[in-house]
């Protein structure tokens, strides 16, 4: 998702953005990093949780400083970010008048640097009344790596499925051991290291707040339902310490702070079916 090197300047002059890239924040597509649900993920960045959402374009001033803008014009930013999925050439340049705030530093990690200015910083403070952001820590377990774990079983749900032994998760408790394999750098599914009491305990608690979920329904954006293959649909809910990604046809897998690095399979069983049709029911979804 990002822009071209020719397509990337919004303006000729010195107070020029040079478009790195752009990212949605809206209740059904949000960066999960910032937070569990859409309100913690405004809250993140000192935003209202607007109905509407947003759309958050990273950049760099002329003199290389790390700029964050808010827009309100969700759509523009839609466009562009699939213009750039596809290869294709995209100038994202919002009206002023669409413009929510500019916020100083970045709240996600940008790869790439604007060519010919000084290399990203953040802005003098003299500039701005606020803390410039900073992407959350990942560099050790915990909330943000956890979520960005249950982003990429999301995302290659394939290859994680088909580290997992079916029968391995058939048992009546409906879980089964951790699945082993290198999928990321940030996080290696492996042998749960820790009590399996332990673990089954907690998988149970996840259970049990998923589906408290469907009786009461959580904060905007704890649980969102995406495209999958065939009449199925992806679901994503997190919660306090915990996220879990399913399939509506097939398993879930679950994400837990204190089981760090670990990816536990919940087996179908009688109860998970009927669970995730519900969160399906009650889950957000992309316009």
């Amino acid at each position: 998702m990002t822009g071209t090197d020719d397509d990337a300047v919004t303006a000729g002059d010195d107070d020029a953005l040079y478009v790195l890239t752009a990212v949605l924040l809206t209740p059904a597509n949000f960066p999960s990093v910032l937070g569990d649900d859409y309100p913690e993920a405004c809250a993140a960045l000192g935003l209202a949780p607007l109905a509407d959402g947003y759309g958050i374009v990273l950049g760099q001033d002329g003199d290389g400083a790390r700029w964050t803008v808010v827009v309100d014009d969700v759509s523009l930013v839609a466009v562009a970010i699939a213009s750039w999925d596809c290869g294709m050439e995209y100038d994202l340049s919002p009206d002023e008048g669409s413009v929510v705030a500019a916020l100083p530093g970045w709240p996600l990690a940008v790869a790439v640097a604007a060519p010919g200015v000084p290399a990203p910083h953040d802005p003098d403070p003299e500039i701005s009344d606020r803390p410039p952001l900073s992407p959350p820590d990942t560099d050790t377990w915990g909330p943000a790596q956890r979520r960005l774990g249950a982003d990429e079983i999301a995302l290659q749900w394939s290859m994680w499925r088909e580290q997992i032994d079916d029968a391995a998760v058939a048992g009546g408790s409906g879980t089964g051991e951790a699945a082993t394999g290198e999928a990321t750098e940030a996080m290696d599914a492996a042998d749960s290291g820790g009590d399996q009491g332990t673990v089954r305990t907690g998988i149970r608690r996840v259970l049990a707040e998923a589906r408290a979920y469907v009786e009461s329904p959580p904060p905007l954006g704890r649980v969102r339902s995406s495209f999958a293959p065939g009449d199925a649909r992806t679901l994503r809910a997190d919660g306090p310490g915990w996220s879990m990604v399913a399939r509506t046809d097939d398993i879930a897998f679950v994400l837990l702070d204190e089981e760090p690095g670990e990816v536990l399979p919940v087996g179908r069983g009688a109860e998970l079916p009927g669970l995730l049709e519900s969160l399906d029911k009650i889950a957000v979804r992309p316009n």
